[in-house]
Order: structure tokens, then C-alpha cells, then sequence
């Protein structure tokens, strides 16, 4: 128990009853007198507070002593409640033994811990049924504590009902495990907690310990079961405050114990296991208490905003190669770490120690099958002892490995064995050829690898069997695109390409699963997988660093010369798919033969194409969509296609007229002549860019805004292949009309995430957009909703709205967001060599509202057309790529001129515009 230093300072409760004897004597109690009784106390908790705060945030004392130091504020202020009440306001000469009450603390404030903002749980004990005397003064007690601003949990209950509630609700018997007395009848709260230990506690030990590792199971379950997620719930979240206090819950309910430094002489930790329990309470408590200062009410969850200030203030600070926010929260996922390692440990303490009396966790019978230094016990692969370890360090892959191939689970005391022998996982083993063999295999052959690879880092072995992996362990990616650490997002990865190799992902990314079976090499593919992100944190192109770890690596694993190239090219490349699918425009043939070149050969084509789906899949939940996976799936087809001769990238007149022919079979019913002219709008672009359906739709678009005598008319339709809505606008051409569209749908809160420009030979532009909603979800599918939009549109193009005010003040008007936490340092890149007709502009940039629209109007500004754009967004980056050309129908030529488009363009996404 952490001792609370100069108590007096924080509340001089003999002070504070002499201001409240003097009040009572003076005028006696009456309703009158309750509001200055009341500023008393609100005087005395605001000063206390403050002091806890002072002390926290000044003094730097831990994060145990500031919720213990808040907890006995509260302790008195409640006791010195109570006296008052009992004495001033309800006073009984004489109580009867029906009147005697006992106020206990529950919960977290049982266990003295209590942070700035968190509830306050009350138990009120009593020796029968309650009595109007005691219903009155628990009534003043519990009034007193809200009007004071407090969250108060209470309950009023006879001995026998508690012990009757907590025989039958896990949730109360975890509560009052932990009852404190605070205040009132002490003996009556000594024979509760002596009937709770004798009639509860003694005989439902299993039962305790299966209910609250099923609940943390499903705790972990509903918060992503991952302790590497980027934003942790450091309270509920795998590896948080609600773990280590689960492990003692057990430890308490098992040894009847008040602290962990009992568990030590017990036998059940080492010293050193106690040392680690009490470093990651420190740590969480601490960043608890900063996050709900920081907050300003009971936050939980360390959100990107907080993460720079919490870790300032704890004294993480920037260094050369590496942020203070990094390293702060590469901390604390090392803790949460920890936390797991406790947890495997007790559970291994517990099942040796409690065999001897009968009791088992679940599975525990030992069944035998013999392999070389190891056992399966009970379902479990172990180690048959410390000996046989320290003799054969190569037992410990060879732990993981038999885990995997049986596809059991691995006994806690052997992990507890490994870790505690983690020095043996050194430079002879890892230059040990089975071992390696051993490591592949998991990571190739053998099933499940995600979590046999889970199981190798939560033990710390992955990170010393492959070093440059250890390096990204804990490695926080700080941005709003990536969800989870570099390691965890590698493993997951790893599950993925699994999953595709089997055939279980076709309904997401058929093309993967179709191209995976022609793949000659599985075993380059999964490696190249595992170190696709390898270098990430050292500071330079994380891909070439990759690539030249690649190389490394590669032959202590075992590789052919032609797998550790293939593995170095594709680590090397393994960005190169995404961006040309999603940064341009495929119809063009000039990216087609740009990548074509880069990429060379179908079997880098398949194996990239592979690689690109498991890296976006892995960075988060909604990140993969099919509208992902289409543009992907076209530059793959597109692609083999030139590789292999296939007529999609040749003869691009001859597709021309054969989408003229398609249109025209489709138009059966139209006349001759009306078919004609409408096939005589379209140019080269427009005939190549869409498919047989589009077109018909466009025909029937153009042909109902002439019979209609319209100029302007918009369609949309949900687009469930791309997880959005089309939106197609027909309206006259002219300059900025790309610009207008984009701040109307910005304020009709739609975010466009490709669009295609089309003018036709008649001066109508024909674009597309594919938008989806403000959550970047499905299609905007409600008729109201699109009906807004629509009439947005129109009022922007009819001239009747002030685009840039309103954008302006609608912007003035959103509650601040987490991506401003981030700075995106803007970026313009001009290419003149990646199309052969356009000129390509890519503006990088912090997402914000209205973003395309500043863009686009600044084209417009430089007298630029936009032919096609791409629209791209992760996280709190926006990437936008426009095709151009000048006012003459031409590329952009001159530095003058294109140094002229950077600085506009720098001057439109600058975060002051």
C-alpha cells in the first residue's frame, strides 16, 4: 500500500468538522443551513483536488500515488459526510442494532485506487432489512456527494443479500471481493467479509477463475482482441489497467492476498515477476492519470490528440531519428506486453500449484505422447524441463513448431520456461540451419501461421530469432491510416496471404486467390510478406532499407539466389501496385507501359499483385474495399495482358471500334441516324475508359436531356462492386466546372474517391464521380440524402451559391478533428513523363474540407483542364492526381509555367488556406 505523504495538506478533516460543529451549533440544522454546509465541502474537495493535482502534475509523483492520495480525499470527505449526518441532521440517542450501518468502498475505489474523474462505488451494509433511519441517512449521504459533482455507484443491502447477490452475479462478487471499509459499523463490515471469504470465496475458486478469464477473453474479443491497436482503451483494452486487475482478482480470490509482494512469498512470482506487475501498474496508472487530466473527464482511450501532450509530459522527448510520441507509445505497448507475459505466468503458477489440491483450469488432464524434449500435456505442447532447455536451445522453435503442426496450444508454464530463458535464442541459434528450416516452415508451410507467429513475438523469441524484426516491435506508424503497430500489421499480413493461398478470401479479392495458384515460389511470396515493412522507424526509403535486409537475411533462411532477388524486388516494389492503381490513369497507355516495364515478367506481376492485397488488408478494419480491389484487378489484367500479347493494351483503334459496335448492338431501337451522331461524340479516351453498360447509360443520358431540352441533368446509382454511389453529371463545359462540383459535394457531405472527366464533341461535359459517404462507407443509398446532393450540385452550377464562403463556414462551424493533431507538410509533384498526352499534377496534403475544391479551383485559376482525376485518401493524408492540359488542348511545358502550377497549387492545400 503506496503511504499517502502530509495527508493534512490534501484534507485537515479535524478542521473541516470544526467549520461544520461551529455552523451546527450556531444555527442548528435546518434546510436553510444545508447550502452552507454544502459550500464547505464543495470548498474542501475543490482544494483537495487541486492538491492531488499539484502534486501529480508538479511534484511528478506516480500515478499510484495520485489515485491513492484521490481516494483517501474522498474516504474522508465521505466519513466526515456521514459523521454529519448521523450526528446533526438524523441524530438517535440511542440506535437500535437495526440502525447500525456500515459504509464500505467497492470496486476500484475498494482497492484505493482512485483516478481524477472515475466513479465513486459505495456499499452500504446493514444487519437486516433497512429501517426509515438508515434509508434517510444513506438518502443526506448520497444527495450530499452528487450535489458536490460526484458519480456516485451505490447500493443499500443486508449482509445476506450481498452474500446472496454475489453467489449468483460474477459482477457484484468482483466488486465486493475487493470491499474496503470506510465508515460506520466496523464490526458489522468484519462478519460480512468473514462470511464472504467462508461461504463464497472457499468454495467457488474454479468457477471465479473461468468466469473472469472467459470475461477478459470477451473484452479483448469486442476491443479487437490486439493490444497493438494505434488508439488503446487503456482501462478495457488487451494489455490495460482491467488485465493486470483481472490477474490479481485471481490471485486475491486464490491466495488471499491484499498485495502482489505477498504472491512473492507464496511462490506463486518472482521477485522479478513483481517487479514487472508493479512497473506496468505505475505506468498505466500514471497514463491514466494524464489522460483524464489532459481530457478533463473519465477518458480512457489514448486518441491520437492526447498521445503528443501525455507523452510530453511523462518526458518522452524528440530525438534525432525518432519523435517523443513514438517512443512513448512503443512504451506502452511493450507494457501491455508485459501484462500479457504476467498473465501466461500466473495462469502456469495456478495450474501447478492448485493440481495438487484437484483444481484445474480447463484441459488440464495429462495425457503423454513422446517427441524429443518436449510433452503434450492436456491438449498442450510443453517442455519436459529447465535442463533439457538450457542443453537444446534449438527446443525452443522446436516448442512453437510442434504447437503449429498439431494445431494445439502451448502449455503457459513452458512459455514461462522460455521466457525466462530468452538469452539461449542468440547468434549460434540463429545461424543453426534447422532452426531456420524450423522458422520457415512456420512462416510457409504449416497452417495457422498468424498465430504461431503471434505466439513467437508475444513471447519475445520472433524479435531475437530475426533481429531486424525486433526492431519494429512495438513500433507505433503515426498516422490515421494505419491501425495497428509494424509487427502486428506484418503478422497480420502474413494471415492474409495464408487465407488467399487457400482459397478463403475469393469473396474479397478473387483475382488474389486466382492469381496465388500460378505463383511458383509461396515460400519468396510469404517472406517477402514478412519483410514488406521491415525497416520502417530507421529514418530513409523504408523499401530500399528493406530490399538490402532482404538480401541479408535471405540466405541464413535457406533462399535460392532467385528468391532472395524475387523477395528483394518485391520489399523493394512493394508500394509500386498500389500507387499505380490508385495514383493513375489506367486507361492511359503510357501507365500501363510504365509499369509494365518496371514490373517485367507475369510471375513479379502475380506475386505483387498478392503482396499489395495482404499489405492494404492488414493495415485496418474498412480499409479494403471493392473499389480497391477493382482498380487493382484492372492493372493486373491490363498488365498480363501486354506481358502476354493479349489484345487489352494493343490495337487501341481496334477496341475502339469494337465498343462502338457493342454500343451499337445495344441501340438496336434508336434510328440509324440518331446512333451516328451519338457515336460521333465521343474521342478515343471516352470510347477505351468505359464499359458496354456505361456507355448505353450515357447514350440514354445524352438522349433524354435533348428530348427534355435540359442542360443540365445527374444520375446516380449505387455501385456495389466499389462500395460506393456513381454520380454522372451532364452539364455545358467550361472552365471550373470540376472545381464547382467539388465544393458541392463537400458541403452535401459526400467525399469523391475517383472521378472521371469526359468532354464530348458537342462542348457537354459527361463526368463521373464515385462518392461515398462522410464515414467513407457504401454507397449513398437513401433517396433524401441524394436528392440533397443533387440540388446541391445544381445551385453550385446554376451560380446561385457562394462556394467558397460557405465551405468557409461550415468548416468555422466542425468541432475540431483528430487528424489536426497530424501535420502533412504539403507536396506538388508535376510528371510530364507518365502520360504521353497529359500533363499529371500530385498534390499531397492534410485532409480537410473542401480540400479538392481548392485544388481544383486553382487549376482552374491557371487555366488548366482536368481530363481525369484520381481521388485518394488514408487517413489524415489526401493524395490527389489530376491529368491536365493547358488552355490550348496540350501538356504543360516550360519550367516557368510548371514551377508556376507548384507554387499555386503549394499555396491551395497550405494548412492556413
Amino acid at each position: 500500500m503506496t503511504r499517502i505523504r502530509n495527508p493534512r495538506a490534501l484534507i485537515d478533516r479535524k478542521a473541516l468538522v470544526a467549520r461544520l460543529e461551529e455552523l451546527a451549533g450556531w444555527s442548528g440544522w435546518s434546510a436553510k443551513t444545508r447550502p452552507q454546509v454544502l459550500d464547505i465541502f464543495k470548498e474542501v474537495l475543490a482544494s483537495g483536488r487541486a492538491e492531488v493535482r499539484r502534486r501529480f502534475e508538479e511534484d511528478k509523483v506516480t500515478g499510484p500515488e495520485a489515485t491513492r492520495a484521490q481516494a483517501y480525499l474522498m474516504d474522508q470527505l465521505i466519513r466526515t459526510v456521514l459523521d454529519f449526518s448521523v450526528q446533526h441532521v438524523y441524530p438517535v440517542a440511542n440506535p437500535t442494532k437495526g440502525e447500525q450501518l456500515s459504509a464500505a468502498a467497492i470496486g476500484g475505489y475498494g482497492r484505493g485506487e482512485l483516478a481524477p474523474f472515475s466513479d465513486i462505488d459505495l456499499m452500504f451494509i446493514l444487519p437486516y432489512k433497512s429501517t426509515p433511519h438508515t434509508e434517510q441517512v444513506v438518502e443526506f449521504i448520497l444527495y450530499m456527494l452528487w450535489d458536490l459533482g460526484l458519480k456516485v455507484g451505490h447500493s443499500t443491502r443486508s449482509v445476506d443479500d450481498v452474500l446472496r447477490l454475489a453467489r449468483s452475479d460474477q459482477t457484484i462478487r468482483t466488486s465486493v471481493l475487493e470491499a474496503r471499509w470506510l465508515w460506520g459499523d466496523d464490526a458489522l463490515f468484519k462478519d460480512f467479509k468473514k462470511r464472504f471469504q467462508a461461504e463464497i470465496v472457499a468454495t467457488t475458486g474454479r468457477e471465479f477463475v473461468e468466469s473472469k478469464l472467459g470475461e477478459r477473453d470477451s473484452r479483448h474479443s469486442r476491443m479487437g482482441d490486439t493490444r497493438y491497436v494505434l488508439e488503446p482503451n487503456i482501462k478495457e483494452g488487451k494489455g490495460g489497467l482491467r488485465d493486470l486487475q483481472t490477474l490479481f482478482w485471481i490471485a486475491k480470490y486464490l491466495y488471499q492476498v491484499e498485495e502482489v509482494d505477498q504472491l512473492v512469498a507464496k511462490g506463486v512470482l518472482t521477485p522479478e515477476d513483481a517487479r514487472r506487475f508493479a512497473k506496468a501498474e505505475t505506468f498505466l496508472w500514471t497514463v491514466r492519470c494524464h489522460l483524464h487530466y489532459v481530457a478533463g473527464r473519465p477518458e480512457e482511450r489514448l486518441t491520437f490528440n492526447v498521445q503528443e501532450e501525455i507523452g510530453r509530459r511523462m518526458g518522452y522527448r524528440d530525438r534525432a531519428g525518432s519523435r517523443g510520441v513514438e517512443r512513448f507509445m512503443k512504451h506502452y505497448f511493450l507494457v501491455a506486453k508485459d501484462v500479457g507475459d504476467l498473465t501466461r505466468i500466473l495462469c502456469a503458477v495456478l495450474e501447478e500449484d492448485n493440481k495438487k489440491r484437484r483444481f484445474k483450469l480447463p484441459g488440464l488432464s495429462f495425457l503423454k505422447r513422446n517427441l524429443p524434449g518436449l510433452r503434450v500435456a492436456g491438449g498442450r505442447v510443453s517442455i519436459d524441463d529447465e535442463a533439457a532447455l538450457k542443453k537444446d536451445p534449438l527446443l525452443i522453435l522446436r516448442l512453437f513448431h510442434e504447437a503449429q503442426r498439431l494445431q494445439i496450444d502451448i502449455h503457459p508454464h513452458a512459455l514461462r520456461m522460455v521466457t525466462q530463458n530468452l538469452g539461449l535464442v542468440d547468434a549460434r541459434l540463429r545461424d543453426d540451419g534447422e532452426a531456420n528450416r524450423l522458422f520457415l516452415e512456420m512462416l510457409c508451410d504449416l497452417p495457422e501461421p498468424e498465430e504461431a507467429l503471434k505466439r513467437l513475438n508475444e513471447a519475445d523469441v520472433f524479435g531475437r530469432f530475426i533481429p531486424d524484426f525486433g526492431r519494429v516491435v512495438a513500433q507505433m506508424q503515426y498516422d490515421m491510416y494505419h491501425v495497428y503497430t509494424v509487427d502486428e500489421h506484418t503478422i497480420r499480413a502474413i494471415g492474409v496471404l495464408s487465407r488467399i493461398a487457400s482459397g478463403a478470401m475469393e469473396g474479397d479479392c478473387a483475382v488474389a486467390c486466382e492469381a496465388i495458384k500460378e505463383i511458383e515460389s509461396l515460400r519468396a511470396l510469404s517472406v517477402a510478406v514478412l519483410l514488406h515493412d521491415i525497416a520502417k522507424g530507421r529514418g530513409g526509403d523504408h523499401s530500399e532499407l528493406g530490399a538490402q535486409v532482404a538480401r541479408k537475411l535471405g540466405p541464413r533462411l535457406g533462399l535460392t539466389d532467385w528468391e532472395i532477388e524475387t523477395v528483394s524486388w518485391l520489399v523493394l516494389h512493394h508500394l509500386v501496385m498500389s500507387a499505380t492503381a490508385f495514383k493513375r490513369d489506367i486507361s492511359d497507355a503510357k501507365t500501363i507501359a510504365d509499369f509494365v516495364e518496371r514490373v517485367q515478367s507475369p510471375e513479379r506481376l502475380r506475386m505483387l499483385l498478392v503482396l499489395t492485397v495482404a499489405d492494404i488488408m492488414a493495415v485496418g478494419p474498412n480499409v479494403w474495399n471493392s473499389w480497391k480491389g477493382n482498380l487493382l484487378k484492372d492493372l493486373y489484367y491490363e498488365s498480363l495482358a501486354a506481358m502476354t500479347g493479349g489484345l487489352p493494351t494493343a490495337h487501341r483503334s481496334a477496341r475502339v471500334e469494337q465498343a462502338k459496335l457493342a454500343l451499337r448492338a445495344r441501340l438496336e431501337s434508336w434510328a440509324e441516324a440518331d446512333v451516328e451522331r451519338h457515336l460521333a461524340l465521343g474521342n478515343l479516351n471516352y470510347w477505351l475508359s468505359f464499359d458496354t453498360a456505361t456507355h448505353v447509360q450515357h447514350a440514354g443520358l445524352v438522349r433524354r436531356a435533348a428530348e427534355e431540352g435540359r442542360e443540365l441533368l445527374i444520375e446516380s446509382r449505387a455501385d456495389v462492386a466499389r462500395d460506393a454511389t456513381e454520380v454522372i453529371i451532364y452539364a455545358p463545359d467550361h472552365p471550373g466546372l470540376f472545381a464547382q462540383i467539388a465544393g458541392a459535394m463537400a458541403l452535401g457531405g459526400a467525399n469523391i474517391v475517383e472521378a472521371r472527366i469526359t468532354t464530348l464533341n458537342n462542348g457537354m461535359a459527361l463526368d463521373t464521380f464515385l462518392v461515398q459517404d462522410a464515414g467513407a462507407h457504401a454507397a449513398i443509398d437513401d433517396e433524401p440524402r441524394m436528392k440533397r446532393l443533387c440540388a446541391s450540385i445544381e445551385s453550385a452550377l446554376s451560380g446561385t451559391r457562394h462556394l467558397r464562403k460557405e465551405l468557409a463556414e461550415a468548416i468555422h462551424k466542425m468541432l475540431p478533428s483528430r487528424t489536426q493533431v497530424f501535420t502533412v507538410p504539403p507536396r506538388v509533384l508535376v510528371d510530364n513523363e507518365a502520360s504521353r498526352q497529359f500533363t499529371v499534377i500530385e498534390v499531397n496534403g492534410r485532409d480537410r474540407p473542401g480540400f479538392l475544391y481548392d485544388v481544383t479551383r486553382a487549376c482552374t485559376d491557371l487555366g488548366l483542364q482536368i481530363a481525369s482525376a484520381r481521388i485518394s485518401t488514408y487517413g489524415e493524408r489526401a493524395v490527389d492526381v489530376f491529368y491536365v492540359k493547358d488552355v490550348y488542348g496540350l501538356k504543360v511545358d516550360g519550367e516557368e509555367k510548371l514551377e508556376r502550377i507548384r507554387k499555386r497549387l503549394l499555396l491551395a492545400v497550405a494548412p492556413e488556406a
